[in-house]
């Protein structure tokens, strides 16, 4: 008779927008034999929902999704489910990404090309209570420093996707006046020439 221990699966949940992906990261994950795959999410919104109803060890998430995104699904699942472990895999190896990531919790960080085979021994390397990021990525990592505070980065986000000062004033539950001191602060700090130009730079640094 085997031992709990080695019989227990990983129990993993994956939240992915592209769907050809999300199955073929479900379909390789399953083939091993430790692993189990006990839900699937298109985005943060549904992922969250996933984990509040099921025995989840790993949540598996891309970062860009409509909605919400990986980073802000990680932060509500380390505050909600603090024994859940957060993976992300991605295609964009920002820097701004990985510091943020490792700021809220998030226990690894692969690009999407990493190989099956290794992608499973980082989910078991997680589970033993190991960080599992890229080198080449947590290199990067060590170069750039995000300057925005969290709500200048929440307000230049918005003014990112066209929203005016007003829609995020309102958004945000913030006077007027507070956002535009927000949003030139976000201006001098990136060394831009408007709102648009800032958050077009933080974006391409992976700081929104």
């Amino acid at each position: 008779m085997k031992s709990e221990s080695m019989t227990k699966k990983i129990k993993v949940i994956i939240a992915e927008d592209q769907a050809l992906i999300r199955g073929a990261l479900t379909a390789l994950l399953n083939l091993e034999a430790d692993i189990e795959i006990v839900g699937e999410a298109e985005n943060g919104v549904e992922a969250e929902k996933q984990l509040n109803k099921c025995a989840v060890d790993i949540l598996l998430t891309d970062i860009e999704m409509p909605l919400m995104s990986g980073l802000e699904l990680a932060q509500i699942t380390a505050k909600k489910h603090p024994d859940i472990k957060t993976v992300i895999i991605t295609t964009f190896g920002r820097a701004g990404y990985i510091k943020r990531a490792l700021t809220i919790g998030v226990k690894g960080f692969l690009l999407k090309d990493t190989p099956s085979e290794e992608l499973a021994a980082a989910l078991r390397k997680v589970m033993q209570g190991k960080k599992v990021i890229d080198p080449e990525l947590a290199i990067a990592a060590l170069d750039d420093i995000d300057p925005l505070s969290d709500k200048e980065r929440k307000a230049l986000r918005l003014a990112g996707e066209g929203k005016t000062t007003h829609d995020i004033a309102e958004l945000l539950f913030l006077s007027e006046g507070t956002i535009r001191n927000y949003l030139s602060e976000c201006i001098a700090k990136l060394n831009a020439t408007n709102r648009i130009d800032a958050a077009r730079i933080a974006q391409q640094k992976g700081w929104l």
